[in-house]
């Protein structure tokens, strides 16, 4: 049985779904020899082109109620159309949990999540209906914000989409097609000897950290955080973080490095402290194989806990 790609691409109304779709079926590389299905699970205020679809070898069925997105729709369309890759641009109103609970044909897996976003739109989105996007965010691949302008806040609208799925990419794009540059300014010191990380900022330089970890390979840093010991951390290490809110109080995680240190045994889970730590860049299986920075403590206090314990981006 070939296996059988499907790409689920979902955002609000109007945050250009369908652009991205046609622009997708329009690129030689992705449509070039494949039999497309298209299930559009809402109609927008953009259409799909007959021209794009015929040449693109591509077949569009529309739907209008959830209730005709079901297991033996999938099994029909397999049966019907033997598409060869699928897009599914589903309608995010219906909720992700229904689509992840979705029984799909033999052959069928999901290649990639797709969430599109109109930056213009994104903080009213954002202040309305904050754990509604953050829930489709939270399994994207990748986040693209489209109709970007100079304007647009890009390194904080990053941090948030990042704080919630650090596995995400996320593309800001302007009404052309084309990416929006943009600098990612830190508000403390990269290059002191001691680059001191306020309780404020330490959910932006955990992510930038993230990011961008060879521009901290090598640097000594100084912060405020919350020991977590035992579980399974190798010996002798601890993670020092803080708690972040990654889409409304009820929803919070812990976020912070590996951190080694002679001291491990005198430190109490959940102990407020402040550490100075060296930082450089490791391939662990607490990072799920990837590299990510780990921190080698030089000095570690007790210290009081912050006035605001939780960190927001």
């Amino acid at each position: 049985m070939a296996k059988i790609p499907v790409f689920v691409v979902h955002g609000f109304l109007e945050s250009g779904k369908t652009r991205f779709v046609q622009e997708t079926l329009a690129d030689d590389y992705f449509s070039g020899g494949e039999r497309n299905l298209v299930i559009a699970c809402e109609e927008g205020v953009e259409e799909y082109e007959d021209e794009l679809l015929q040449k693109t070898n591509t077949t569009l069925v529309v739907l209008e109620d959830k209730s005709e997105f079901n297991e033996m729709f999938l099994a029909e369309c397999q049966k019907k159309y033997k598409p060869t890759q699928i897009i599914v641009e589903y309608n995010c109103m219906w909720g992700l949990d229904y689509l992840r609970e979705m029984y799909m044909p033999k052959g069928w897996f999901v290649a990639q999540v797709i969430t599109t976003v109109d930056a213009t739109t994104f903080d009213v989105y954002l202040k309305n209906m904050k754990s509604l996007f953050m829930e489709m965010a939270k399994d994207s691949d990748l986040i693209i914000f489209n109709r970007s302008t100079d304007e647009t806040p890009a390194a904080t609208y990053k941090r948030n989409m990042r704080a919630v799925n650090p596995k995400a990419q996320v593309v800001f794009e302007k009404e052309d097609g084309s990416q929006l540059e943009f600098e990612e300014e830190m508000p403390f010191d990269i290059n002191a000897d001691v680059i001191e990380i306020s309780d404020v900022d330490y959910g932006i330089w955990y992510i930038d950290a993230m990011d961008h970890p060879e521009k901290y390979d090598g640097k000594t840093m100084r912060f405020k955080a919350m020991a977590y010991t035992g579980g399974r951390l190798p010996k002798g290490y601890f993670v020092p973080g803080r708690m972040a809110m990654t889409c409304c109080a009820d929803d919070t995680a812990f976020i912070g490095f590996l951190c080694k240190s002679a001291y491990v045994d005198r430190i109490k889970s959940k102990q407020w402290l402040t550490v100075t730590a060296k930082a450089h860049i490791e391939k662990r299986v607490e990072y799920s194989g990837q590299e990510g920075l780990v921190l080698q403590s030089t000095n570690i206090k007790s210290a009081e806990k912050p006035e605001e314990e939780l960190v927001y981006f």
